[in-house]
């Protein structure tokens, strides 16, 4: 069922809303309740902030007729209440990137640090077993 109202949203938006603020959505992921009464859609917008929340009001004032078009395309007695939140795996993403990037830069430091390193005291400070005296001594 959430595949098949994000098929059918996807649908509705790329055919065009007549709303000027709605940016270049994406619908990444639905999520559908157990009762089917409610769907919360997952969507990205690339651009500005400014563009996020004027894509954020256009898809809000666009609900109803959203309903009202999953509510024609799904086989179901309820049509389910549509939510949508701003995905934040871009963020998340990016963020991810450059703790990865930090990780590989303190990687190469530890490295080059170590290839100049010697050791604090003997290179080899495990005790070796003594020699027998001999009996001239």
């Amino acid at each position: 069922m959430a595949d098949r109202i994000k098929e059918v949203i996807a649908e509705r938006l790329d055919k065009g809303l007549r709303d000027p603020r709605l940016g270049f959505v994406t619908i990444t992921d639905v999520q559908v309740t157990g009762d089917l009464q409610h769907a919360t859609v997952f969507y990205t917008v690339l651009g500005t902030e400014e563009e996020r929340e004027g894509t954020a009001a256009a898809l809000v004032s666009a609900t109803g007729m959203l309903r009202t078009e999953v509510g024609r395309n799904i086989n179901a007695r309820l049509t389910p209440s549509l939510e949508f939140v701003l995905d934040g795996i871009p963020e998340n993403a990016s963020h991810i990137e450059a703790l990865l990037r930090e990780a590989r830069e303190r990687d190469s430091a530890t490295t080059a640090q170590a290839s100049s390193a010697q050791f604090a005291g003997d290179a080899d400070p495990y005790q070796k077993p003594r020699e027998a005296e001999s009996d001239e001594d």
